[in-house]
C-alpha cells in the first residue's frame, strides 16, 4: 500500500439521518436485529404475530381485523424449523397476516445462507421490508462455526449491507446458551459478534409471574433510549393475545429463567430417588410430603413429573404416583 492509499471522511461532510423504525425501540430499518430465546418460549409465535401486523398495516399490538393505521408491507420468512404447511402459514392466518405479502425462497434443491445472493435478489423482487431468518445457526453458511468471530463477523457484515442498502428490517431469531451468567448480553447462542454486531437484541422469556405470559424485552437498543418491555399471552383457550407493556427487566427475566431450571433440576433428580421402577407407585400424598420437606414447589414438582412422564391414579380412595408403562 502507497503512503496516501487510502482516504479520510471529516465529519463535516457526514449528512446527519434519521433511524427509521418498523417497531419503534425494537427493529430498525437498514441494521441487524436478533430476537433470541429459549426453546418454546414464544419467540416464533410472536415474531410471526408482527408479522401479521406489519402485512396489514394496524397497530402492531392491536388484535386482528383493527384498522390499517400504516402502510403495509411485504416480508420475506425463512425458517429451518417449522413446516410451512402444517405451522407457519397456519399462525398466520391465525393472527391475521395477509399472506400474500409473504414470501419464503424455496430451499428444496439448495439450502439458504447470509451470503446467497438468491437474499439479494429476493428483496429487490418483493420489495420485503423486512426479512426473518429462523434460526440464526441454519443460515450461516456451510462450515461456518457460529462461536468464531473471525467467522461469524463477516457474514453478519455482510447482512447488515444488505439490510442497509435495500432499506429493510433484518431479524434474525435464535437461542440462548447454557451459561449461568445473569448478564443479557452473554447469553446469546455463539460468538459474542452476533450481539457486538446487531443493533437492537430481543429477549423472549417466561414471566416469573404467569407460565402463560411471555415478555419481550429489549437487552440492548444502540439507536434510541431502551423501549419498556411488552408482554404477550399464550393459552390453549385463546390462543396468542397481545398484553401490552410489563413492568420486569431482562436481568430479572433471564434471573428467573435461570433459577426455574435449576429447581426443575432438584425436582427431577429427588424423582428419580424416590419413585421406584416403572409400573409400581407410590402413595401420592406421601410423595408430596416428601417434597415438602426438600421444599420443592408443587407446581414445580407437577412440572417435573410431565417432562419425565410421570402419572397419578386413583385406587379406591387413595392416589397413586410413579413412571407409566
Amino acid at each position: 500500500m502507497k503512503e496516501n492509499d487510502y482516504k479520510l471522511i471529516n465529519m463535516n461532510d457526514v449528512e446527519i439521518e434519521q433511524v427509521e423504525w418498523l417497531w419503534e425501540g425494537y427493529i430498525p430499518v437498514g441494521k441487524l436485529t436478533i430476537l433470541q430465546g429459549d426453546s418454546g418460549k414464544g419467540k416464533t409465535m410472536a415474531m410471526l404475530n408482527l408479522i401479521a401486523a406489519f402485512t396489514t398495516g394496524r397497530d402492531l399490538l392491536d388484535p386482528p381485523g383493527s384498522p390499517q393505521i400504516r402502510e403495509p408491507i411485504n416480508v420475506i420468512y425463512q425458517t429451518a424449523e417449522d413446516g410451512l404447511a402444517d405451522t407457519v402459514k397456519p399462525r398466520l392466518v391465525a393472527a391475521g397476516a395477509d399472506c400474500s405479502r409473504v414470501s419464503v425462497i424455496d430451499e428444496g434443491e439448495r439450502m439458504l445462507s447470509m451470503t446467497d445472493e438468491r437474499l439479494i435478489w429476493a428483496i429487490r423482487e418483493t420489495d420485503a421490508g423486512l426479512v426473518v431468518l429462523d434460526p440464526i445457526q441454519a443460515y450461516l453458511g456451510e462450515n461456518v462455526d457460529m462461536h468464531r468471530a473471525n467467522e461469524v463477523r463477516p457474514r453478519l457484515k455482510h447482512l447488515g449491507d444488505i439490510a442497509a442498502v435495500n432499506s429493510c428490517g433484518m431479524v434474525l431469531i435464535g437461542h440462548l446458551n447454557k451459561k449461568d451468567s445473569g448478564k443479557p448480553e452473554y447469553r446469546g447462542l455463539g460468538s459474542i459478534d452476533f450481539t457486538a454486531a446487531a443493533r437492537s437484541v430481543i429477549l423472549c422469556a417466561e414471566s416469573p409471574r404467569d407460565r402463560d405470559v411471555r415478555v419481550l424485552a429489549s437487552t440492548k437498543c444502540s439507536l434510541t433510549y431502551p423501549p419498556d418491555p411488552v408482554a404477550f399471552r399464550l393459552s390453549k383457550e385463546r390462543g396468542f393475545e397481545w398484553e401490552g407493556t410489563y413492568d420486569i427487566t431482562a436481568e430479572e427475566l433471564l434471573q428467573s429463567t435461570r433459577v426455574k431450571g435449576q429447581k426443575t433440576i432438584a425436582a427431577k433428580e429427588f424423582l428419580a430417588s424416590e419413585l421406584p421402577e416403572p409400573g409400581e407407585y407410590i402413595p401420592s400424598t406421601e410423595l408430596m410430603e416428601k417434597a415438602k420437606e426438600k421444599k420443592i414447589a408443587e407446581k414445580t414438582l407437577r412440572n417435573a413429573m410431565k417432562d419425565l412422564g410421570i402419572t397419578s391414579h386413583k385406587e379406591a380412595d387413595r392416589w397413586y404416583t410413579g413412571y407409566a408403562v
